[in-house]
């Protein structure tokens, strides 16, 4: 029996909240820029369905890089393909196996486990950056937003950043800040 907890309804949070900011993004949101430099709305909508893409076959136990980011605006829109490809994800993921089965993700080798705590914080941080982008409130799940700052402050480091680690430096926020503030912050985003 393995220790360490099951991270899916940690995931299914993330993919709650997240699918609440993108339901709600309009179609004159989408060439907003994003505290994530290299994104704009569209461009991020588009990783963030590539991530969830990823999850599904990383779950298999496929290759995460054979899939391709959407730009383009999927033909059920925004909204529709995140609910779809969520969906997939979840039943990805739905089977124990896949929990403790060795995957290959974008960062190395590692058990299932750890492969959807990863895309538990991508899923979080993304939809916060979504969230700021299109002036929504940004302080979302407390409890959700408190357990990725521990995942990250944990699994990413201060030093150093940029290649291999693709975040920038850790921007410091006062220590009253919200904790999705300081997750912003600590993943290289001005909060």
């Amino acid at each position: 029996m393995n220790a360490t907890p099951d991270p899916r309804p940690l995931y299914h949070r993330a993919l709650d909240q997240t699918g609440e900011v993108v339901a709600a993004i309009k179609p004159d949101q989408l060439g907003l820029s994003t505290p994530c430099s290299e994104y704009e709305v569209q461009a991020l909508l588009g990783h963030v369905l590539g991530g969830l893409r990823r999850a599904v076959v990383i779950a298999s136990g496929g290759d995460p890089l054979a899939v391709s980011m959407t730009t383009e605006m999927p033909a059920d829109g925004w909204a529709g393909a995140y609910r779809r490809v969520r969906a997939e994800a979840e039943q990805a993921w739905a089977d124990d196996a896949a929990l403790e089965r060795m995957v290959t993700v974008p960062w190395g080798t590692v058990p299932g486990r750890a492969a959807l705590f990863g895309y538990i914080q991508e899923v979080t941080i993304h939809g916060w950056d979504l969230a700021k982008a299109t002036g929504r409130p940004t302080e979302l799940d407390p409890e959700l937003g408190a357990a990725v700052l521990g995942m990250v402050k944990q699994f990413i480091p201060a030093q150093p950043r940029g290649a291999p680690v693709p975040f920038g430096p850790v921007i410091e926020v006062p220590p009253t800040a919200g904790v999705y503030a300081q997750l912003a912050g600590w993943l290289g985003r001005q909060p």
